[in-house]
């Protein structure tokens, strides 16, 4: 907790010039960016960094193809740029995958217009992915036998992309990066409310949730970036938005691998939207349900695990259908979408509303509230509240200066050579398609070198925390030096994704992990064990 306790003496004694509240991937982004440019910037969360809305995503980068049926030609064009530019950047993290299409009788469109329509997503990438394919029944059989064809019309296959590790560790790459450039980043510390003082500083209440301690944190600008509780943040500040949030519930269920073929496959449910099957290393993610809730807080209901699972055995061949015993792990969470705030909110309309973000601006009181927004777009609106800063009058020491991406590839290619040397040339799992070696660089980049230097001293740390899992016993070292883990959740959930990978009651009678547990927690190892599987 040593990094944790530093960083809150520093919002305790400091003053900065960007408060950020929220720690997801919209504030960890505006952390990134504005520290990487000389702000000097502090951001806060109440709970974990990435959790909420952004540990509940598909795991999916994409252009955002189903609008094109509502013809948003512009936003399309914009996400496909965005992805293409993530790919670049993430090279390891980021990656391009086949989105293997089954389309049925009864369709609204045929297959050879889908395909059009695939060519068209292509083109407006500027071509950056490989090529769509027009498939034909027998062509899935030969090429997909899992999937069910007894009432298909053929297919179509393109190109996206996706993460290939988990939604918050990516999120944690910008707290990493922002870190880094000496922005002071805190869990667990919640905004009770800003007010603006009369000589133009934004004092905000904070409380540590783990402790109860109270103060104020100065700031010349607030940025709120709650994602789906913006509303509720800006409530407790008295600021007024030209924007607001209505939510849709998505789920997905976590189940053995479907296909060999690191691939997804893509249906169409039985409401007519866009149904998944998306590989997580040895796993598969399906989903994802689309229903309206009034409240950011929500849960997976009996009704929503059983459309999944119903959906998923209607369009594939199992030995054995797919039953809720075969469920490793649940995902569920809201998508906040944008509405204006005079605008109607039509209940049958809101399914087609799209994700883009939307940024509110005083510029008088120096306050900004991010809207909606995606993990595909989240470049974007990292270099938009820079561009707001500036146009406030808040100089950026140096505004030009690269604040995302991956290292040079010659620093990975040096850390593994040297991690092969220590035998880390090894997949975790049979059908793993990235060494260890790989996996260590995706998840900490350069700090990867410091498990290096670990496992130089003791070679054991090479050793899984338990024989199944995809982590090493180093990391937990590193996570609890440099990530800030407060509870169990924070290191199975978020900074690795055993908790998506294996059933609850297998990890509860681990005792290898309970003992990989106490590298992060010590002391307190029996209590957030306690805590988290009673």
């Amino acid at each position: 907790m040593t990094l944790r306790n530093n960083q809150i003496l520093r919002l305790e004694s400091e003053e900065f010039e960007v408060l950020i509240i929220g720690g997801g991937i919209n504030g960890s982004v505006a952390a990134a960016a504005l520290s990487a440019r000389g702000i000097k910037t502090a951001l806060i969360d109440r709970k974990d960094f990435g959790g909420e809305t952004s540990q509940s995503s598909s795991n999916l980068i994409w252009g955002g193809i189903k609008y094109l049926e509502g013809l948003e030609f512009g936003l399309v064009r914009q996400l496909c740029r965005s992805r293409n530019q993530l790919i670049r950047a993430y090279p390891s993290s980021v990656r391009e995958i086949r989105f293997f299409t089954n389309l049925e009788k009864g369709f609204r469109f045929p297959a050879l217009m889908i395909y059009l329509g695939t060519f068209l997503y292509w083109l407006m990438g500027i071509c950056f992915t490989h090529p769509p394919r027009l498939l034909s029944r027998s062509k899935i059989d030969r090429e997909e036998p899992v999937i069910s064809t007894s009432n298909s019309i053929g297919g179509v296959e393109y190109s996206d992309a996706y993460l290939v590790e988990h939604d918050s560790r990516f999120v944690f790459q910008f707290i990493r990066r922002a870190l880094t450039e000496e922005c002071a980043a805190v869990n667990y510390i919640e905004s009770q409310g800003s007010e603006l003082k009369e000589d133009g500083h934004w004092i905000t209440q904070v409380r540590d949730t783990q402790t109860g301690k109270e103060w104020s944190i100065r700031s010349r600008v607030v940025i709120n970036a709650c994602g789906p509780f913006v509303d509720r943040q800006n409530e407790i500040s008295r600021q007024k938005g030209k924007h607001r949030h209505i939510f849709s519930k998505g789920i997905h269920l976590v189940v053995p691998r479907l296909t060999e073929i690191e691939r997804v496959l893509t249906f169409f449910a039985d409401d007519g939207r866009l149904f998944f099957a998306i590989p997580m290393g040895n796993r598969t993610v399906i989903g994802t349900t689309d229903n309206r809730v009034k409240d950011p807080e929500t849960e997976v209901t009996k009704e929503d695990r059983q459309f999944v699972l119903d959906n998923i055995n209607k369009r594939v061949k199992l030995k054995h259908p797919l039953e809720e015993k075969d469920i490793f792990a649940e995902r569920w969470g809201v998508r906040p979408l944008v509405l204006e705030t005079g605008q109607v909110d039509q209940n049958s309309d809101w399914t087609k509303l799209s994700r883009k973000h939307a940024i509110d601006v005083d510029t008088e009181k120096r306050h900004i509230s991010i809207y909606g927004g995606k993990l595909t777009d989240c470049l974007n609106i990292g270099e938009e509240l820079c561009a707001e800063l500036s146009r406030m009058g808040i100089t950026l020491p140096d505004p030009k200066k690269r604040w995302f991406g991956e290292p040079e590839p010659e620093k990975r290619l040096d850390f593994l050579n040297q991690a092969q040397k220590l035998g880390l040339n090894v997949p975790f799992h049979p059908n793993a398609y990235d060494t260890q070696a790989e996996c260590l660089w995706r998840r900490y980049g350069e700090e990867a070198f410091e498990l290096l230097e670990m496992i130089h001293h003791d070679s054991s740390l090479t050793a899984p925390i338990f024989p199944e899992a995809e982590n090493l016993l180093c990391e937990m070292n590193l996570i609890a030096e440099q990530e800030m883990p407060v509870c169990l959740a924070d290191l199975l959930r978020r900074r690795t994704r055993l908790s998506l990978l294996f059933h609850h009651d297998f990890l509860k009678n681990s005792e290898p992990l309970k003992k990989a547990a106490s590298i992060v927690f010590g002391n307190q190892t029996e209590k957030n064990w306690e805590e988290y599987f009673s």
